[in-house]
């Protein structure tokens, strides 16, 4: 099982964010879109990549990518399940 944390981390590292840390990055906080952490379509392909190679998971279920991308917290979950 990954923590929030670890994969706070990772999303920062993996994509290179240098202007937040994973303090600044709430759990609930929107990954994409004006009201989140703003994150577009190139980042999303990005970051399947990297939850495929960190964590062995792969998404799969494209009709549930917006619900599995949505926070920080939906992410971890998805993972640990």
């Amino acid at each position: 099982m990954i923590t929030i944390e670890e994969l706070k981390n990772t999303i920062i590292q993996g994509l290179n964010l240098e202007d937040i840390t994973s303090h600044e990055l709430e759990d609930d906080m929107a990954l994409f879109g004006d009201d989140g952490l703003g994150l577009d379509s190139v980042d999303a392909i990005e970051l399947t990549l990297i939850i495929e190679k960190e964590f062995g998971v792969k998404i799969t279920n494209l009709a549930e990518a917006e619900t599995i991308f949505a926070s920080c917290s939906s992410l971890t979950t998805y993972i640990n399940n």
